[in-house]
């Protein structure tokens, strides 16, 4: 009998710990989005994890957490697996057989080629559910625009007037989101994620109150985007020094809402809402009257809106609690 209790007590908590020692004392159907952002067995250093392992240890350790998630989503719920297309045919194989598959999300992240092999340009993002009955919001991000001239680069062909003022349903390809790159964003983990991305894909499968639950939370990017929606998290992770810098970001954590409405940001701009919220939302921008217009007029926050969205530059806490240990190595 799984503790209730006990799973109780994790939730809003970043926990030290293996992640499947922990989840296998949860109770079935308890959690409402499960996400994993596994170690991609690529040699990469973490901090106390060094990632290699034969490929049938790697699989088989997958297998594991995999099923772990997969028990412990409500059958309202979703699950996601992030990881590189090489191991992902291996988990969709295996969620196949114990899960609903829904899409195979490709977000672009541009990496270097390895011998003979074309330029890697995506990573890959499944998602499952366990009945039909799951949750499924509409989100839409904004329209793409030259950085010069500043018109939409869609050809939408011929169908102008009917442009959405925020943007387009988002489809199963992300082009509009992106590694982070620059260091002065970056934690020192080795695979750290944008909290946009993880944002996205919680506007799209939770309500508010939901609880979601990340069994390698790294640097915390899952918890945060949980908070700032105003979702119930749980993080776990095996490194004590990922789990301090977690609990320091998330102190920081503040929700960006408009109109009474939750919705995703980035470098001080809207970057995703869900599709029934606009009606509300769109109270809140300078929208032009003709449709026409959209083409090249991009829709602005009002001043006193644009003032709650704030530049969501992370300071690098991991400064301080990493330095010792950098110059030990």
């Amino acid at each position: 009998m799984k503790n209730r209790k006990y799973f109780e007590s994790l939730i809003n908590k970043i926990v030290k710990g293996d992640c499947l020692e922990i989840m296998r004392q949860i109770p079935d159907n308890s959690v409402d989005v499960t996400f994993a952002d596994p170690p991609f067995n690529l040699r990469k250093k973490y901090n106390s994890y060094y990632d290699k392992q034969e490929v049938q240890e790697y699989i088989s350790w997958c297998k594991g957490w995999l099923y772990e998630m997969v028990r412990i989503t409500k059958p309202t719920g979703s699950i996601f697996v992030h990881n590189i297309p090489k191991w992902l045919i291996y988990f969709g194989a295996y969620l196949n057989e114990i899960a609903i598959f829904r899409h195979w999300i490709a977000w672009d992240a541009m990496g270097s080629p390895l011998g003979k092999t074309l330029l890697p340009n995506h990573y890959g993002i499944l998602y499952y559910v366990k009945s039909d009955n799951f949750k499924f919001y509409d989100i839409r991000m904004l329209h793409k625009r030259c950085r010069n001239c500043r018109y939409i680069l869609q050809d939408y062909g011929g169908k102008k007037g009917q442009l959405h003022p925020f943007g387009p349903l988002v489809s199963d390809i992300w082009t509009d989101i992106h590694r982070i790159r620059h260091k002065k964003r970056r934690d020192v983990h080795p695979c750290q994620l944008p909290v946009h991305l993880l944002e996205r894909l919680l506007l799209m499968s939770s309500d508010e109150g939901d609880i979601v639950l990340d069994p390698f939370v790294g640097t915390g990017t899952t918890a945060i985007a949980a908070k700032k929606l105003s979702r119930k998290y749980i993080g776990i992770d095996i490194d004590p020094k990922y789990v301090e810098i977690t609990n320091k970001k998330l102190e920081q954590a503040e929700p960006t809402v408009i109109k009474g409405h939750y919705v995703s940001s980035f470098l001080g701009r809207i970057i995703t809402i869900r599709d029934k919220d606009w009606n509300k939302i769109k109270e809140a921008f300078v929208v032009p009257k003709d449709p026409l217009e959209l083409e090249k007029r991009e829709i602005y926050l009002l001043p006193e809106n644009g003032r709650m969205i704030k530049y969501e530059l992370v300071e690098r806490i991991q400064r301080d609690l990493f330095s010792k240990d950098v110059e030990e190595k």
